[in-house]
């Protein structure tokens, strides 16, 4: 649009422009219409008095000039005056519309030109008719171009200037106002961001207007996912206890001594195991899908490690936090619990002497927790089975071979991960990689 307008403003300049010099043009038309009579014995004069006085018009190659020019019968020129500016100028006569003027006495005609030098020479032709002359008389009045087109280019060079600063103004204007309106937006990505790592549980309500109803229906949303999310632990619930009576009963039927009881014991075992697997599974899944949730892990690894202290008193075990760094992990305590407890357990069954828990900080969002015992470690290969569900490495030892498993699953559903490893103690060092909370 800015380029649209410099085009019309300089059109309507050079223009303007035009008119002024024709104007002028016209005005030494109306002084030689005044000052031209044919005398008697023929030819053309310009009476002295009523001749054009502009200075230019006697200064050689000046760039004014007129020309009075008799005509014949075909419009050719039979003879001239001119100003003095003229001086040794070639006159392009074929660039001057003298039969169109012979045939429109009286109106004004424009050409161009080119001057003594070659500048282009704007051209005003007039034709009369004096009452004693045979054929009509042409008067024509020229003058440079340059000095008009010099005010025109000066005029668009300027105006080109003005409309640049112009542009430049409104889009410094429009970034501004594009990140003065766009900051509200700004404010909601960000606290979008605390709720998604736990730093806040809603969008607050006091937003701009415009973009009020967009935090309303994202609070309503949370909400919704809120109420969706304790639905599905409720059912959760539900199926436990109800497949929990089931099972006992099955367990109970099945107190002989032969094999068929013997086999429906493990198989009702093995469900049982399968099916509480599963619902801590689902219920992890649930939770991990909160947003907002958030823990402290120094708090969860103290009292896990204070109750396996206990309850490994007659083994003489060591179980203690070495260093803990104060990080939050981005999701639930219980889930949390379930990983480090089920580690915690299992470093236990095979440590010698002690059992200690470190953990820092990995990169701008992850935590990783470390549980390392002194006991015989793993085989590369046997910490591959020992991930696998249902697998017991060690049948002398009770449990059900799923704890490793749920840890697995438990840390994938955080998009973590869970590793085995060498441990510095000659033992097993169990590696828990989660996300954590960057800022706190």
């Amino acid at each position: 649009m800015l380029a649209v307008t410099a085009s019309i403003l300089t059109a309507l300049n050079r223009q303007q422009t035009l008119e002024l010099l024709h104007a002028d043009l016209e005005s030494v038309l109306d002084n030689l219409t005044q000052a031209v009579e044919v005398p008697k014995t023929g030819g053309v004069e310009i009476l002295s008095e009523y001749a054009p006085r502009d200075q230019r018009f006697t200064t050689p190659l000046s760039g004014r000039y007129w020309i009075v020019a008799g005509l014949d019968g075909e419009a050719g020129v039979a003879g001239f005056l001119s100003s003095d500016s003229v001086w040794d100028w070639q006159i392009p006569w074929q660039r001057f519309p003298l039969a169109d003027g012979a045939a429109d006495p009286g109106q004004l005609k424009f050409a161009d030109a080119r001057g003594p030098d070659g500048e282009p020479v704007r051209i005003v032709l007039k034709t009369v008719r004096l009452p004693d002359a045979e054929n009509p008389i042409a008067l024509i009045a020229a003058a440079d171009r340059r000095p008009t087109d010099r005010i025109t280019r000066q005029f668009l060079i300027t105006l080109l200037i003005a409309l640049v600063i112009l542009a430049i103004g409104l889009i410094i204007a429009v970034m501004v106002q594009v990140r003065i309106s766009l900051r509200p937006l700004t404010r909601v990505q960000k606290d979008v961001a605390d709720i998604r790592v736990g730093e806040k549980d809603k969008l607050d309500d006091d937003y701009p207007q415009e973009i009020l109803p967009l935090t309303v229906e994202l609070n309503k949303l949370l909400e919704h996912n809120r109420n969706v999310v304790e639905r599905a632990r409720t059912h959760v619930g539900n199926l436990a206890h109800a497949l929990k009576t089931p099972i006992a009963v099955l367990m109970n039927e099945a107190r002989e001594n032969d094999d068929f009881s013997d086999l429906v014991r493990r198989q009702t075992r093995a469900m049982s195991d399968n099916v509480q697997h599963y619902l801590k599974r689902a219920q992890a899944a649930a939770r991990a899908e909160v947003l907002g949730a958030r823990t402290p892990i120094e708090p969860a690894i103290n009292d896990l490690t204070r109750l396996m202290q206990k309850l490994s008193r007659d083994k003489g075990l060591i179980v203690e936090p070495g260093k803990v760094a104060p990080l939050v992990f981005r999701g639930e305590r219980q889930d949390l619990d379930e990983m480090i407890g089920n580690l915690l357990e299992n470093a236990c069954k095979f440590a010698e002497r002690e059992v200690i828990v470190t953990a820092e900080a990995s990169g701008e969002d992850k935590l990783v927790i470390h549980i390392d015992d002194d006991g015989p470690g793993l085989t590369p290969e046997q910490r591959a089975e020992a991930m696998k569900r249902g697998v017991r490495l060690d049948e002398t030892e009770p449990g059900t071979g799923l704890g490793l498993s749920i840890v697995k699953d438990l840390a994938e559903l955080y998009s973590g991960r869970f590793e085995l490893e060498d441990s510095p103690s000659k033992g097993l060092r169990a590696t828990l990689i989660l996300p954590r909370v960057a800022h706190t």
